[in-house]
């Protein structure tokens, strides 16, 4: 609170300064802004069709998300205020001006536009027709459009100009790009932004065509090299096929697997057969004797090798029919031989050939016809096996290729679907570019309208803006400023406490315009207040008779004034008072008062004199303004005794020291104290070098009584209180 009260207290000081800057700016402003002409503003509309779809043949971007359709409505905002797209607006705006007369421009003409004659407008004419044509910027390292550069800034065509003063927004989440653009001529207004809305259309359009010009070229010519890859594929597969004899290889591998389980399950059953054939022939022959078998084999060795024939002409058509893989035509030629074996064991039977004592007909029928059976499985089996290993053989064969084949059917089917993709995509394309969407102005502008004045508006800102300048200026300058203009600033930066302060009277003040008690400035009378509080403070640090030594940080700080002014109170209480000009660099007390006593001779010599009270009851010690210092004039103990028949002599003995940058000088005097005081100069700041000079000083603890800060000009009237630190 304390530092916003000095804060105050300064823009207070200064309230001249507040007052005259913002009423001058004011003025200022006034004088500039009476003659600005007035403001017309108009107001276009572009339908995107990235919301609204209802005109588009084939709309695209369903379900689009709002931050997608935000972006692609900010890149058109952007490419709107392109420098190209802008390019082409002033190329016409200065055409319309080049080309009509100099009243009939749609901005006043500049000196430019107005000095150039007939010949250098068809030149510029033609120039900006081309570029306009060709959509190019002006080079500005080229002198001759260099110059047609300058007019567009002169005119407030170019394209910078022309931004500062157009606004392009979006409305909410609707369709529509919004353009408004001020001048100072309605028709100006319409004009500006038409020809933006028409170019920007024109401009995106070309680059869409373009575009998509360039995506079914390239999709294209994906396209066909997707098909050449797809046929080489189909190509080497037709071949490899053509080459290794495959027509169908899956149904090949079925076809031949089938037959391979077929013959597996007759070998399978020839087996069977083959073991039960052969254990009943064992059991029929086990049924026989030696003698049987004789008569037996003596008796049908005609019939055996007819059948043994016959078996042999089955046994070929067997193989013949296992090996046709089971062809019907052999089935009749087997049935026949069969039906013939069949007779010949009949016959066999028939015959007697069994001896007459043994009746065994039925047992030699079925063993014949088991050993016939015997040998069709036997010779069955053989058959199956080798037809099995040429299937097997067959099939093994077939598996290469499969593996060959699968190869280049995966290529095929990638291939196919890297085709389908690409046609896919080149469909899409074609469609989009068939049908794309189209930018519609929606709503042309019309001459402007006149806005309200803002002439009021920049007044109102000139002031606040001077105003709020000069706050911070002030604000600025007392946040830097270091200097100790109250005494609670003074308590707080040393840490000592501060007796009083004394007003700044004028340049001067000596002893005698204080003893005028008939003066009636009141800066004067208030002195006279401040100082009897400082005394107030003094005296009740110590009783009489006691010695007070006045000294300060740095030279001119106001010690001199503090111990004459101290001296006058005192002495209006009735108190004899002896004032010591101890400062021996700057004896200020001693040319202001001159007498016949001077210090040197009363403590250098046992027998001197010392001073005596004047009629005023202030008496004064003066020095020769020697550079010299209190113990080289003569021992402590010389001055102890000297000090004593001076407090038996007077109540209130006044040394004003050198200041502390002298400081031995400073301490001697101060060791024969009782208390010291300290000036301290208003509008002064500590500094570094003062930090070892304030420890010496907070040393003294209870003998340093405290400041007394002097030459103090804006601080109200605070009389009678002691500040210290802590009254913060």
């Amino acid at each position: 609170m304390t530092e916003l009260r000095q804060f105050f207290r300064l823009l207070y000081k200064n309230r001249i300064t507040l007052i005259l800057v913002p009423l001058l700016t004011l003025v200022c402003c006034f004088f500039l802004v009476r003659e600005l002409p007035d403001q017309y503003k108009s107001h276009g509309s572009i339908a995107t069709g990235l919301v609204d779809k209802t005109e588009q043949v084939l709309p695209d971007g369903e379900g689009e998300q709002e931050s997608e359709i935000n972006r692609k409505f900010d890149n058109l905002i952007q490419m709107m205020t392109l420098k190209k797209v802008l390019d082409q607006v002033s190329y016409q705006l200065i055409l319309h001006d080049l080309k009509a007369p100099i009243d009939g421009t749609l901005r006043k003409a500049s000196a430019s536009l107005k000095d150039m004659s007939q010949t250098e407008k068809k030149n510029a004419i033609a120039i900006f027709t081309r570029k306009l044509k060709l959509r190019e910027e002006l080079f500005l390292q080229q002198k001759s459009e260099k110059v047609l550069h300058d007019l567009l800034e002169d005119m407030q065509y170019d394209h910078v100009s022309l931004q500062e003063k157009i606004t392009i927004y979006r409305l909410r989440s609707s369709d529509y790009i919004n353009i408004d653009y001020e001048a100072e001529k309605p028709e100006l207004t319409a004009f500006v932004i038409n020809t933006l809305g028409n170019e920007f259309i024109s401009f995106y359009s070309s680059r869409l065509s373009d575009n998509n010009l360039k995506a079914i070229n390239f999709l294209g010519a994906f396209l066909t090299q997707k098909r050449d890859a797809l046929n080489g594929k189909m190509n080497e597969l037709r071949n490899y096929k053509i080459q290794n004899r495959v027509l169908n290889l899956n149904e090949q591998a079925r076809s031949l697997y089938g037959q391979i389980a077929d013959f597996e399950t007759k070998r399978e059953a020839a087996e069977k057969d083959v073991l039960a054939y052969a254990a009943a022939v064992k059991n029929i022959d086990n049924k026989f004797n030696p003698a049987d078998r004789r008569y037996l084999e003596s008796s049908l060795s005609g019939i055996n090798q007819s059948i043994v024939t016959s078996k042999q002409q089955l046994k070929a058509l067997n193989d013949a029919y296992i090996r046709s893989n089971f062809e019907p035509k052999y089935k009749a030629s087997m049935d026949s031989i069969q039906n013939k074996l069949t007779l010949k064991i009949h016959e066999a039977t028939d015959s007697y050939i069994y001896s007459p004592l043994v009746v065994k007909e039925n047992l030699v029928a079925q063993k014949l016809n088991m050993e016939i059976a015997l040998e069709l499985s036997t010779n069955s089996i053989s058959s199956i096996l080798k037809e099995l290993r040429r299937l097997n053989t067959k099939f093994d064969g077939l598996v290469p290729n499969e593996a060959k084949i699968q190869e280049y059917e995966t290529g095929i089917d990638i291939a196919s679907k890297e085709y389908i993709e690409a046609l896919q995509r080149f469909n899409n394309a074609t469609l989009e570019s068939s049908f794309p969407a189209q930018l519609k102005f929606i709503e042309k502008a019309m001459p402007g309208s006149v806005q309200p004045s803002k002439k009021m508006v920049l007044l109102i800102l000139s002031g606040i803006i001077s105003l709020s300048f000069c706050l911070f200026v002030f604000f600025i300058l007392f946040y830097l400023d270091k200097s100790i203009r109250y005494p609670i600033q003074l308590a707080n930066e040393t840490e000592i406490p501060v007796l009083g302060y004394l007003n700044y009277v004028n340049e001067g003040l000596n002893l005698s315009q204080l003893q005028d008690e008939n003066a009636s400035e009141k800066s004067m009378r208030r002195f006279r207040n401040l100082i009897r509080s400082v005394r107030y403070e003094v005296d009740i640090e110590h009783s009489d008779p006691k010695i007070i030594s006045i000294t300060s940080l740095v030279e001119g700080d106001g010690k001199t004034l503090v111990a004459l002014s101290l001296a006058w109170a005192f002495s209006k209480v009735n108190k004899t008072v002896l004032v010591i000009d101890g400062n021996f660099n700057h004896p200020q007390i001693t040319r202001l008062n001159d007498g016949n006593v001077y210090l040197e001779d009363f403590f250098g010599k046992l027998n001197s004199a010392g001073p005596s009270a004047g009629n005023g009851q202030i008496s004064f010690l003066g020095n020769k303004g020697l550079d010299i210092s209190l113990a080289e004039i003569a021992s402590q103990n010389v001055i102890s005794e000297k000090f004593h028949y001076l407090k038996s002599q007077y109540d209130i003995i006044l040394i004003e020291t050198g200041s502390l940058v002298s400081m031995n000088k400073a301490k001697e005097w101060i060791s024969f104290a009782d208390i010291v005081l300290g000036a301290f100069e208003a509008g002064r700041s500590i500094h570094t070098e003062d930090k070892s000079k304030l420890v010496y000083l907070k040393n003294l603890h209870t003998k340093m009584a405290g400041w007394v800060l002097t030459g103090a000009k804006d601080i109200s009237e605070q009389t009678g209180k002691t500040v210290k630190q802590a009254d913060l």
